[in-house]
């Protein structure tokens, strides 16, 4: 399950009051979710170099780290931000302000960056990208680090799970390294291979198409990973998220039979 703790546009902040997560943690105990993570807002931008807003940034993430704790929630997950000038200083920048925000809320929460499509100055559109700012944090909070992929930021980003399937994750896997994926989002693309936008599109419905999700899905090496649906909602997003599930059940179902 993933959540937001606050307004994700909105900069104002906010702390869960204990009986606010002695009843989060108490509901969430009645169901059957495994894995409990949150998004961060999407005003943060650890790596600017914008004095005033990095430092906005940071204690605004500080902020999430401590909702995440508070609700005993296991991941957060953090787009890398965007540079706005330098490649390399913008890696360290992120870095740093993760090291700082880690040291201030100790804890089990595990922040994992998200890669993203590439666009325009953001970070996290190249696996070395999201490898080198986990390489940058203080290696005495590494261990509280990892990496959301998503599929449609994948394919957008040049990262083919269409016709190279088995490459992609092969190049995750040496660069990042298997153990550093700690979740999924699954998505369609409105947009083709190495478009470096990130428009999502239903499941199955888009220029990824079934294959990819059938195997994400129906693989024993993603089985334990967390996964998480992303994509529009049209009129009624209850019946379009269960549509999206009976969907992905129906393709494990068809991995499993064979051809």
């Amino acid at each position: 399950m993933q959540i937001f703790t606050k307004m994700a546009n909105r900069w104002a902040e906010r702390a869960c009051a204990d009986d606010e997560c002695v009843a989060f943690r108490k509901a969430l105990a009645d169901t059957d979710v495994r894995v409990t993570m949150a998004h961060d807002s999407y005003l943060i931008n650890l790596a600017s170099p914008d004095p005033v807003l990095r430092r906005r940034s940071i204690e605004s993430f500080v902020a999430e780290l401590q909702r995440c704790e508070a609700l005993g929630l296991d991941i957060l997950v953090s787009h890398p931000g965007n540079h706005m000038g330098d490649l390399e200083s913008g890696l360290r920048r992120n870095a740093d302000a993760i090291t700082e925000a880690l040291e201030r809320v100790p804890g089990r929460c595990v922040v994992a960056l998200e890669a993203t499509s590439g666009s325009g100055t953001s970070l996290g559109g190249r696996f070395e990208q999201l490898a080198r700012i986990i390489e940058y944090v203080a290696a005495g909070h590494r261990a509280r680090m990892g990496v959301c992929t998503d599929t449609c930021h994948l394919f957008a980003a040049g990262y083919d799970l269409v016709k190279d399937f088995e490459g992609v994750w092969n190049r995750f896997d040496d660069v990042v390294g298997r153990d550093r994926l700690k979740a999924i989002h699954l998505n369609d693309s409105k947009t083709p291979l190495g478009s470096r936008r990130d428009r999502h599109e239903l499941i199955g419905e888009g220029t990824l198409g079934p294959k990819p999700f059938g195997r994400i899905v129906g693989e024993e090496r993603f089985a334990t990973i967390p996964k998480v649906i992303e994509t529009p909602k049209l009129d009624d997003a209850t019946k379009t998220d269960r549509r999206m599930l009976r969907r992905l059940r129906g393709y494990a179902r068809r991995y499993h039979s064979g051809p």
